[in-house]
């Protein structure tokens, strides 16, 4: 059964953090970094099955000075909300509370970061700004093609969804590609924005269960 622990951000905040232990025998830890709508049920589902597929799993509360504990639904109230707690919180504010994560992690292992919406963005930049990370996988951050020239300091891989309305894989693609050659972009034909996410106007579980299996395979190879 996961937990919610208390972790310390390099600011000296205490903030949450939703987190599992392996299941089987310990491959190492995963960073689960949220969407917009926080730690809900499908990011506490996200590090069940990370849990399951042996690695000790923790997902940060990253709006927890602005609201602790703060989840929304998928309807235009939460999205709104989630929108504004995002814009307000500084990028090198979350990267320290992913770090702190990783602190916790590194203890026992190899230490990994996977990403969805905001966290797709988060991971992106995690790869690119921290140290002591074995390999990331974003999902669908908006924030990618502005920071594509961003150095990746381990292997990184990026999902995306071919009809994303706000997103353009393509577009994505070209750019993380003109200076990141050898970073493999996945785009999945006929998924959507959040396509991991299993709400069920939002998941595509062909495209989900072929992208898990790719971020499983990167972090084994690490």
């Amino acid at each position: 059964m996961g937990e919610t622990i208390t972790l310390r951000g390099a600011d000296g905040f205490e903030f949450s953090a939703y987190h599992e232990q392996a299941f089987t025998p310990r491959k190492g830890g995963v960073i689960v970094l949220q969407e917009i709508f926080g730690i809900d049920r499908h990011i506490r589902a996200d590090v069940e099955r990370w849990a399951k597929a042996g690695y000790e799993a923790i997902a940060p509360s990253l709006y927890d000075r602005r609201e602790h504990g703060f989840t929304a639904g998928h309807d235009p109230e939460g999205l709104t909300a989630g929108v504004a707690h995002a814009r307000a919180t500084p990028l090198d504010q979350a990267l320290g509370d992913i770090a702190a994560c990783r602190d916790f992690l590194a203890e026992r292992g190899k230490v990994f970061v996977v990403g969805y919406c905001y966290g797709g963005s988060l991971t992106w930049l995690t790869a690119g700004k921290l140290d002591g990370i074995a390999a990331a996988s974003s999902y669908y951050g908006s924030l990618v093609q502005a920071n594509a020239a961003l150095k990746p300091l381990c292997p990184t891989i990026i999902h995306l969804g071919h009809t994303d309305p706000g997103i353009k894989a393509d577009e994505v693609e070209a750019a993380v590609h003109a200076h990141n050659p050898d970073v493999p972009v996945y785009i999945y034909e006929g998924a959507g924005h959040g396509f991991n996410n299993e709400s069920p106007e939002r998941y595509a579980e062909e495209a989900a269960d072929l992208a898990r299996v790719r971020t499983r395979e990167l972090f084994e190879a690490a």
